[in-house]
């Protein structure tokens, strides 16, 4: 079987599900990019832990962990399955390769893990697992995360990293809010960050893309906190050694809220 390539999503909003954005419109078509996978373990920004810890649960529910949205997006469900024994090939994996992970026997799916799936796979029939992160770890932790869960892409499994390229909330609610205007110097800066990466990430340079945080320009006006940006070196370390990125699509939300995607392989 042909290794599956790993996919980066930027996820924004739960409400990308509804607003028609040419980011939503970028995931509805996403399965035309990648064969459908029998299974997809997913790295979300919003599923933070101490050390990698596993949902082993076989009917995960829903977790809405967003406020101020449309009421329409709190009924909203995505029923797909499970898979404890696919969660225990992925602790295995992770001991083999010298994490301590722990299982999570009930957790429902963040926005961070529907909404991209709920677009991408909208008959929620491929079962899920989901793996977290750690925030107080830095890229190099998460790119050996996803290192160590590369074999199961020959398996037809879909590593798949969901967080964000650029993630500065503070800016876009105040723009969303009314009480300030884009900054044309923050589209600039935006626009200096994620270029750098796709340069870099198109061409396989490691060693400066695990240390974003010293080449990269305005790491802080981008990501004044890491989650977000931590699922990306997740699905570039599971597409293995020598691997290189594909953007496959970018836009951009009220003049600076950045949305990449990446195929690696």
């Amino acid at each position: 079987m042909t290794a599956i390539p790993t996919l980066f999503v930027s996820h924004g909003g739960p409400d990308i599900v509804t607003n028609g954005s040419s980011a939503g419109h970028f995931l509805r078509e996403l399965s035309q990019h990648f064969p459908k996978p029998k299974a997809i373990v997913i790295n979300s920004a919003h599923f933070e832990t101490q050390g990698p810890a596993i949902v082993a649960d076989p009917a995960p529910g829903m977790i809405y962990d967003f406020g101020g949205f449309a009421p329409e997006l709190y009924e909203m469900d995505y029923p797909a399955p499970g898979s404890p024994g696919i969660a225990a090939n992925v602790v295995t994996l992770l001991q083999d390769a010298g994490f301590k992970p722990s299982v999570v026997a009930k957790r429902g799916y963040d926005h961070g893990t529907w909404t991209p799936l709920k677009l991408a796979y909208p008959d929620a029939d491929i079962p899920v697992v989901q793996v977290s992160i750690d925030a107080g770890r830095d890229a190099h932790y998460h790119y050996s995360l996803g290192r160590a869960l590369a074999p199961l892409r020959n398996e037809g499994l879909l590593l798949m990293g969901s967080g964000h390229i650029t993630h500065n909330l503070r800016a876009i609610f105040g723009v969303l809010r009314g009480n300030v205007v884009t900054d044309p110097g923050m589209t600039e800066k935006v626009s200096a960050f994620t270029g750098w990466f796709a340069d870099r990430l198109e061409t396989g340079c490691l060693e400066p893309i695990l240390n974003w945080k010293e080449e990269a320009p305005f790491v802080s006006e981008n990501h004044p906190t890491d989650e977000h940006l931590m699922p990306l070196f997740f699905a570039y370390g599971a597409a293995g050694e020598g691997a290189r990125g594909q953007r496959l699509h970018s836009s951009v939300q009220n003049g600076f809220f950045a949305f990449d995607f990446y195929r690696f392989q």
